[in-house]
């Protein structure tokens, strides 16, 4: 019998102010550091694209992806004083949807449904 995928992922794409990319590759630094050690953090690094920027994130589940914000939310304040949230997604099965939508609605985010089709190993 297959696993029940519970697994959320955060996709958020910034797009970093001139000449701030630099400072901006510091604070992922720190992101990396606070995440490392996360219980349910499942993968977790940025990727960049000129002034832009992407975390690559996923969680085993909704109660992980709200214990890593909490986890480096002073950390994203201070990235947000150089960098704006261009895009942001969250992907995942209804059922830890269902779990996020209230905490996060302040975000914005756009909500992608995984397909009953697929699995997780």
């Amino acid at each position: 019998m297959p696993n029940v995928d519970t697994c959320c992922t955060l996709v958020p794409y910034f797009e970093v102010e001139n000449g701030k990319l630099d400072e901006f590759k510091g604070l992922t630094e720190k992101f990396v550091a606070r995440t490392r050690n996360e219980k349910g953090c499942v993968f977790y690094a940025f990727s960049f694209s000129g002034q832009a920027a992407h975390c690559r994130e996923g969680y085993d589940d909704a109660e992980s992806l709200l214990a890593h914000l909490d986890n480096v939310g002073s950390v994203l304040e201070e990235a947000l004083k150089i960098a704006k949230i261009t895009r942001l997604e969250i992907h995942g099965p209804q059922s830890e949807l269902n779990k996020l939508y209230e905490p996060l609605a302040g975000l914005n985010p756009q909500w992608f449904v995984l397909g009953s089709d697929g699995f997780r190993r």
